[in-house]
This record gives C-alpha cells, sequence and structure tokens, in this order.
C-alpha cells in the first residue's frame, strides 16, 4: 500500500485515544477511523466528550494518551495543528465590534492563504452579505454560525471539523447548510460534523458514530457491505 492510498483509507486514525482533567476521564479509549472525502458523524449529548474529541484532532488538547494521526502526520509530534484544516468550534472568538467581513480579514491576515475575494465568496455562501456594515456583537446567534462556518471553509481547507453547525439555524437555514455541506463533500473535502441534533446525523452522514461518556461506538459503518470505518 503506498503512501496516497494510506491517506485516502484513512486520513484519520485515532488510537487509544485517552483525556482526563483530573479524575474526571472525558475520553476512553477511542479508536476509529476517518476515512477521506466523505461526511463523518458523530452525535452525542451536550458534556459526552464529542466537542473534546475535535480538539484533539486539531491539537487544542494533549491526550493522556493515544495518538491521532491526520494524513499521515501525528498531532503533537509531527505537527501542532493538521495542515489544510478548518474549524468550527463552540465558541469562535469574533471580535465583536468588527463587521463580519473585517473579522474574517483580520483572521486570514494571520496565514495569509484567504484572498478578499475567497472570504467575499464564503461569507455570500453562507448567506450573509460581506457589505454589512453591521458589528458581529450585534448579530443573532444564526447569523454568528454562518459567520464561523464562513471562517471554517474560507481557506478551501481539504478537512473541516465542524462542532454543532446547525446550532441556531431555523428550518431553512438547516436546509441550506446542509445542502453546502454536502457540496463541500462532492469537491472531496473530508467533514467530522460532532452533533446532539439526529436529523443532521441521518440526512448529511456517509458514516455515524455515537459519543456517550467519553466513549465513541459506531452506528453507521462505512458501507453497506458490513465494513467498518
Amino acid at each position: 500500500m503506498n503512501g496516497k492510498e494510506y491517506i485516502k483509507k484513512e486520513y484519520i486514525k485515532i488510537e487509544n485515544l485517552s483525556k482526563k482533567f483530573g479524575e474526571e476521564q472525558v475520553l476512553k479509549n477511542v479508536n476509529i477511523s476517518f476515512e477521506q472525502g466523505k461526511i463523518h458523524g458523530i452525535i452525542g449529548r451536550n458534556g459526552s466528550g464529542k466537542t473534546m474529541l475535535l480538539k484533539a484532532i486539531c491539537g487544542f488538547i494533549v491526550p493522556t494518551s493515544g495518538s491521532v494521526t491526520v494524513a499521515g502526520r501525528q498531532i503533537g509530534r509531527d505537527l501542532d495543528f493538521p495542515d489544510h484544516t478548518g474549524i468550527m468550534l463552540d465558541n469562535s472568538g469574533f471580535l465583536p465590534y468588527y463587521s463580519g467581513f473585517r473579522n474574517l480579514s483580520t483572521l486570514a491576515s494571520i496565514r495569509g492563504t484567504a484572498t478578499k475575494k475567497k472570504i467575499r465568496d464564503a461569507i455570500r455562501k453562507v448567506g450573509l452579505d460581506p457589505s454589512m456594515k453591521k458589528h458581529v456583537g450585534k448579530y443573532s446567534l444564526g447569523m454568528r454560525q454562518r459567520l464561523a462556518l464562513a471562517q471554517a471553509f474560507m481557506e478551501d481547507p481539504d478537512l473541516l471539523l465542524l462542532d454543532e453547525p446547525m446550532n441556531g439555524l431555523d428550518r431553512h437555514g438547516m436546509e441550506e447548510v446542509r445542502g453546502m455541506l454536502m457540496g463541500l463533500r462532492d469537491t472531496g473535502k473530508t467533514l467530522l460534523i460532532a452533533t446532539h441534533i439526529a436529523d443532521d446525523i441521518k440526512l448529511m452522514c456517509d458514516t455515524v458514530c455515537e459519543m456517550e461518556a467519553g466513549e465513541l461506538r459506531i452506528l453507521r459503518p462505512a458501507d453497506s457491505s458490513g465494513q467498518q470505518l
């Protein structure tokens, strides 16, 4: 098996991953692989550990034991943050007195990989107006969610890690975002979505896992032939 085949089959590989904060164990011996070019869903209640798993994948927390490998490179050993990855986590950290466009432009200037055109296109794609001067501090929850999603994919990443992307959206907004995410998958992107909304998982995801009390189990494997992730 050559390197490209390995990466395609196991784009994300998690082995014996555990995390403790003091006496509290938030991740318990998680073992799973996620294939490239699919939408992978993790369903679980608030506090189940699904957000912590996303943070471990992007290197924001250091595991107590085990490892996370993305595209053949181990997080925390070979690199601190996975290459070509966009994230949408529970706290976007937007500057409240800046407009949406200025917020994303400020974030993009750190890495310098998203042009102003890409930023405007991303904002339009999530249903917002890039020319709107309204400060983000005055946005509704749904508008902030849309802006956070635009921030996640404005740099054209290969991997998207999305925590509760439908939070605060009305039914029409949820349908729009589902369609957009499935469209990103169709272009070859890999998406890992954590949510407590069962409909999101059923309608979008190629594979489904459930997180409960830090433990992960597979509900829907990679294909109907019974092949596991």
